[in-house]
C-alpha cells in the first residue's frame, strides 16, 4: 500500500523541489490548500529552514542549508517507514541510464554544432534534427511510465511525474519549443530535473556524486 506523506513534508520537499517559487506555486506542487501552506512556511522561516525574499519582482521562498538538512531527516525517516525493501534505491538504479539519455537529448535540443563552432547554438531550423530529439524524448517518456508507477506504489508524493512529462512533450511536439528545455514553464527538462531531484533526496545521494546530472 502506498504511503502518503505528511502535508508538512510535501510543504517543505516542494520549497525544495522548486528551488524559488511563490506560496500559491509551493502549494499546488503540494497538494496543499493555501491556508495550509501559508501557516507551514510561517512556521518553517521561524525555524531557520526557508527564508522568503520579496523585492521588485521577486517574491518567493527557498530552503536554508537547515532547511535542507530537515528535509533529508524528514525523508530519510519516512523512507524507513514506507520503503524498507529499497524500492525507491531500485528504481533511482533503472533512472539514471535514462537520466543519461535525457541529458544527451536535451544538450542535442541546445546545440548543433557546424564545421566552425562546436558550441553552435541550435536555431531550430533543422526539422529533422528536432524530430530526432522529440522522439527520444518520446522514448524516455515511455521508459518514464512503469518507473512511475513503482515509485508511486510505495510514495505517493512521486506520482504525476510522467503525466506531466507527457503533457510538456505534446506542447513541444506542437511547435512550442520552450516545453523541451525552458526553466519557465513546466518543461520535459525541468519535469526531469525535479524527478531527480526527487529521488537523490528521498534517498539521501549527493547529486554531484553521480554522473551526467539531468
Amino acid at each position: 500500500m502506498t504511503h502518503h506523506s505528511t502535508p508538512h513534508l510535501r510543504i517543505l520537499h516542494a520549497v525544495r523541489l522548486l528551488g524559488f517559487a511563490a506560496a500559491p506555486a509551493i502549494a499546488r506542487h503540494a497538494g496543499a490548500d493555501d491556508r495550509d501552506t501559508a501557516h507551514t512556511l510561517a512556521d518553517a522561516e521561524r525555524r531557520g529552514w526557508v527564508q522568503h525574499v520579496a523585492f521588485a519582482d521577486l517574491d518567493g521562498w527557498s530552503l536554508t542549508d537547515d532547511g535542507k538538512t530537515e528535509n533529508e531527516r524528514q525523508l530519510a525517516a519516512e523512507r524507513a517507514v514506507a520503503d524498507p525493501a529499497g524500492a525507491v534505491a531500485a528504481v533511482h538504479r533503472d533512472f539514471l541510464p535514462l537520466n543519461a539519455r535525457l541529458v544527451e537529448a536535451v544538450t542535442d535540443w541546445q546545440i548543433a554544432p557546424t564545421a566552425d563552432d562546436r558550441l553552435a547554438v541550435n536555431d531550430h531550423t533543422d526539422p529533422a534534427r528536432d524530430a530526432g530529439v522529440l522522439r527520444e524524448l518520446a522514448a524516455l517518456g515511455t521508459a518514464l511510465r512503469p518507473l512511475n508507477a513503482r515509485l508511486t506504489e510505495v510514495l505517493s508524493r512521486f506520482d504525476g511525474y510522467a503525466g506531466r512529462f507527457d503533457s510538456a512533450l505534446r506542447r513541444a511536439g506542437a511547435g512550442q519549443t520552450d516545453w523541451v528545455d525552458k526553466t519557465h514553464v513546466d518543461s520535459c527538462h525541468r519535469v526531469w530535473f525535479q524527478l531527480h531531484e526527487d529521488l537523490v533526496a528521498t534517498l539521501g545521494i549527493d547529486r554531484r556524486a553521480e554522473t551526467g546530472p539531468g
